[in-house]
């Protein structure tokens, strides 16, 4: 019998189980996995931002959904202990631009390989099972059971991640575990996830990337969310570390409510934008539309234009007269796509929705519902932007619970 359990064999389980077992405890992990942190070996597309080198007013400023919930948990494990953690085992860090933090090598692998190692050293028992119920006795939370055993323990600690990345076993069967113990899950969905278009001809410029366009997302006409910097166009719509933090602003998807506008010329006004276009036709005396657009726009951008502001590439520049020159500068300042919806939950980085943080002590992130049953990560409903702070919550939720339980 081990004296604590956790499920999940994620950055929070992990981190859950070498806690505990720094701290006295005999640990059991269960990964259902061929291998541990395969969700973490993809994450910042295989170089792991693992946090953002930031303060504590910072990090809560970048968790839109309960970020008040997490405070107890961040505020006693900082992004400058995550970094002390990994450095501490071998594995040099750096701060790139946004104070987002990568292992030096820009190795994910690296990240998972210490932590792994960790649990080695510590002499954590890992099972590679997929655990089918909770063990409750009594109201308490006492084991778990798999298809072919049934563990027992003190403590449970589940770390099983939200319903995103579904293959690399983050496919929400965390949620089914929390229902049995008698927890509201709140109904998962993308966060953090490219946006699909009503607009078609985005599949035109699939693949561009934009590096400094003024991003902003507005509901019903109204603006609730701003950003600067990358955004990429993709076959149905559009996506970028913009458009993903811009995600986590909208609380419900519903028909006309949410646009995107992009400035893709955010360092000139309008009016000098309307007299470089000016400037740009009169060294073009005689040509086209089309060869007046190479100086202000990439290629993939042209039929897109041409289309929306309904200019034929080859008009001669002689003719276009000053309401369409306008129609101009207003799409290249303005240009505006409707949001029909989220690309799949499949393809999302995390999952907004998990279990409700009203039915966890904030604390100790104990149950509510029942004793000696903990969480971490992703299964709790709540989330965080772009740039580090979800692993960072992931960390922090994970040493939290795994204080918590030895020391109930």
């Amino acid at each position: 019998m081990s004296d604590i359990i956790v499920v999940g064999g994620g950055a929070a389980g992990m981190t859950a189980a070498i806690t505990a077992a720094e701290n006295g405890a005999k640990v059991l992990l269960i990964e259902k996995n061929d291998h541990m942190g395969k969700k973490l070996a993809i994450t910042g597309k295989g170089r792991c931002n693992v946090t953002n080198n930031c303060g504590l007013n910072t990090l809560m400023e970048n968790i839109p959904h309960n970020g008040r919930f997490l405070y107890s948990a961040l505020a006693q494990w900082l992004p400058r202990d995550t970094m002390e953690f990994f450095e501490s085992m071998g594995v040099p860090l750096k701060t790139e631009r946004g104070q987002r933090v990568f292992p030096v090598s820009d190795k994910a692998a690296d990240i998972v390989n210490a932590l792994t190692m960790r649990l080695d050293r510590l002499g954590v028992e890992t099972v590679r099972e997929n655990v089918r119920s909770l063990v409750i006795e009594g109201g308490i939370c006492c084991g778990v059971n798999t298809h072919n055993r049934q563990f027992r323990a003190s403590s449970v600690i589940l770390a099983t991640g939200g319903a995103s990345y579904p293959k690399t076993g983050s496919d929400g069967y965390g949620y089914r575990l929390a229902e049995q113990a008698g927890h509201t899950i709140i109904t998962p969905r993308p966060s953090l996830s490219a946006l699909v278009t009503e607009e078609k001809w985005v599949r035109k410029a699939a693949g561009l990337i934009l590096k400094n366009a003024a991003v902003k997302l507005l509901d019903n006409g109204k603006t609730i969310y701003e950003d600067f910097g990358e955004l990429t166009f993709t076959a149905d719509g559009v996506g970028g570390a913009t458009v993903l933090s811009a995600s986590a602003h909208i609380p419900e998807m519903s028909d006309n409510r949410y646009t995107v506008t992009i400035d893709l010329k955010p360092a000139l006004t309008e009016k000098q934008l309307d007299a470089r276009i000016l400037r740009d036709f009169a060294e073009l005396r005689g040509g086209a539309f089309g060869q007046s657009l190479r100086k202000l726009l990439p290629k993939d951008l042209f039929e897109p234009v041409s289309e929306i502001t309904d200019i034929p590439l080859e008009k001669k520049i002689s003719e276009i007269n000053k309401t369409e020159r306008k129609k101009i500068v207003n799409t290249l300042k303005f240009l505006t796509l409707k949001i029909k919806c989220f690309r799949s939950i499949d393809e999302a980085i995390i999952t907004r929705g998990g279990v409700n943080v009203k039915e966890i002590s904030p604390k100790t992130l104990e149950s509510k519902l029942c004793k000696a049953l903990y969480f971490a990560g992703e299964i709790i409903d709540a989330d965080a932007y772009t740039g580090g702070f979800n692993l960072q919550i992931a960390f922090a939720t994970g040493r939290l619970a795994g204080i918590s339980a030895v020391n109930s």
